[in-house]
């Protein structure tokens, strides 16, 4: 009969796909709950991914305190570093217990604070981890040896950007981050986050995505592609909310490679080429979605994106889109100086195009309208 070969190394340790799995629901101000799944180093800190797994399961008590984190909130969120919960006594990060009573020893600092999505223990110093812990949403390596890594998010790193995105005030989000659920899966027990059924199997960020290491550009391709057809997919259904979304994941991918793909020299010119077609045309599309939102400043803004230099730079049917889009938001914004420079601008590149002669027309009708008021105001301050 043969031996099972047990994880050596501490790579093997971490992706040690027997390691315990345990989840999180956890709700946001009033959103539905949406589930994070961790994975325990029990072959690396045991008595750390002990305690965590117990909380999570709820499985003890002491002193007619039940020790879990259920219903327990992240009480304090810094962005581009991390978040903090595990207070489900204090709530505000002076309380809390471990499944050892009040504090226990640090068991050991082999893994590092490297990447986004791990979790460690919170502490006052060596010695004394109770039941708090954080999730990195950055490599923090002036964490290590300080506190204990013991685990990191498998699935739901999305989520976590969530409460690391929320609003606080000093440190405290302003409305609840909540815990409302949590436990332990068993071994093949499904993890309960279902496949999307648009197809998008991509993080919301592309570093979560890829567990922090750098995006290869075709890789980067192949995502942009794909969450722009799913864009298109809910645009034609007239889902903007849900277009716009996908179509700002798709640029964030784009910039998980260069926020200015053109710029990319070392990049093989048919990827380069590819990478800047793709962001402009969902630079583009985003702006159609926010067009139609009423969202108009935002328009303005991701349109200013669009104008790039070089062989890369739109064509003369992106350039017609954008001056074109953009002037309507100026419109709205009643900024017509600006619409109407940019309405000539997409009339001299599109001279055919029937919409563009009446959007100008409207915006020169309402900036006349404008000065005849203040000119008959004016006539009436000195009359």
């Amino acid at each position: 009969m043969g031996t099972v070969r047990r994880p050596s190394s501490l790579s093997e340790k971490i992706n040690d796909t027997a390691n315990p799995r345990v989840y999180f629901d956890i709700q946001i101000g009033s959103q539905d709950p949406q589930r994070v799944v961790f994975s325990l180093y029990k072959n690396i800190v045991p008595r750390t991914a002990e305690n965590f797994r117990a909380l999570c399961t709820g499985e003890m008590s002491k002193d007619d305190q039940l020790l879990t984190y259920k219903n327990s909130i992240f009480h304090r969120v810094i962005k581009s570093f991390m978040i903090q919960g595990g207070d489900f006594t204090n709530h505000n990060g002076t309380g809390g217990l471990s499944i050892y009573g009040a504090k226990f020893d640090d068991e050991n600092f082999e893994v590092k604070h490297t990447r986004p999505g791990l979790l460690s223990m919170a502490n006052s110093g060596p010695g004394t981890n109770g039941s708090q812990f954080f999730v990195t949403t950055v490599a923090t390596p002036h964490l290590d040896g300080k506190h204990v890594v013991f685990g990191h998010v498998l699935k739901g790193m999305g989520v976590i950007r969530q409460v690391e995105n929320t609003e606080t005030k000093d440190d405290r989000p302003v409305q609840d981050c909540k815990i409302v659920d949590c436990g332990e899966l068993k071994e093949g027990e499904d993890d309960g986050i279902p496949v999307p059924a648009d197809g998008d199997i991509y993080e919301a960020y592309p570093e979560d995505h890829t567990g922090g290491v750098e995006m290869e550009p075709k890789d980067a391709v192949e995502a942009v592609s794909k969450l722009k057809a799913i864009g298109t997919s809910y645009f034609q259904k007239g889902d903007l909310k849900a277009a716009l979304a996908k179509y700002q994941k798709a640029i964030r991918y784009v910039h998980a490679i260069h926020p200015h793909p053109e710029e990319l020299t070392e990049l093989e010119e048919s990827v380069r080429t590819e990478l800047c077609a793709l962001k402009i045309s969902c630079l583009l599309n985003c702006a159609m979605c926010q067009l139609k939102l009423e969202q108009n400043r935002d328009v303005v803004k991701i349109l200013d994106m669009v104008a790039t230099a070089g062989k890369h730079a739109p064509n003369s049917v992106e350039q017609t889109k954008a001056y074109f889009r953009r002037g309507q938001a100026q419109t709205k914004l009643k900024q017509y100086p600006s619409a109407i420079a940019d309405l000539k601008k997409a009339a001299e590149l599109s001279p055919t195009d029937a919409l563009i002669p009446r959007e100008l027309a409207a915006a020169q009708k309402a900036q006349a309208a404008r000065a005849a008021k203040e000119k008959a105001a004016y006539a009436k301050m000195f009359a």
